[in-house]
């Protein structure tokens, strides 16, 4: 996410806070341009953008454009859907199923993406083993957190981007090869 800090002729500063774009066209707007007769925005005396928030945002939002469906559809049709049905959709382990989702883009999209515990949630509804985002989080952030790598620390309200640790991968290789010994 941008922000920009805008203070106008009147002393009001104004923070923005929205997508590169949405920031770009704003400052644009109150940067002095007129844009239509008869109406003149107010000027800014001083614009402050932090570049490297916006660079920071562009970078992230690409990173983390990832299809919860292909997710999904990779769940339902990959070599390993049997054993995917029977170890792990089938039993209740809630860790299991909240660890599935970090799993699957681990090994079939090269770990390229992080997942939210939101992003699990759809993942594991759209699945027909609905779990919650607050008992995914919980999940992550308790029980399952010796199996997940987590971007930065847990603050109420921010997401956390979580990848599956090398223990997790392997964690999750028995359970799939039929290991069911608990942690």
């Amino acid at each position: 996410m941008a922000k920009a800090t805008i203070k106008l002729p009147n002393g009001a500063l104004v923070t923005i806070e929205g997508t590169p774009d949405e920031v770009y066209q704003l400052m644009e707007f109150y940067g002095g341009k007129e844009s239509s007769p008869g109406k003149t925005p107010a000027k800014t005396e001083r614009i402050i953008v932090k570049k490297d928030a916006i660079q920071k945002a562009d970078k992230t939002a690409a990173e983390s454009r990832i299809s919860l469906s292909e997710v999904i559809n990779l769940v339902k049709n990959c070599d390993i859907a049997e054993a995917i049905e029977t170890n792990i959709l089938d039993k209740t382990s809630q860790v299991d199923r909240t660890l599935l989702p970090l799993y699957m883009v681990h090994e079939y999209l090269d770990n390229k993406y992080a997942l939210t515990s939101g992003e699990i949630s759809q993942i594991t509804t759209d699945l027909g083993i609905p779990i919650s985002m607050a008992n995914a989080s919980r999940t992550l952030s308790g029980t399952a957190s010796r199996y997940v790598i987590g971007d930065k620390v847990r603050k109420k309200g921010q997401p956390v981007h979580y990848k599956l640790s090398r223990r997790g991968v392997q964690y999750l290789k028995s359970i799939l090869a039929g290991n069911n010994s608990e942690k």
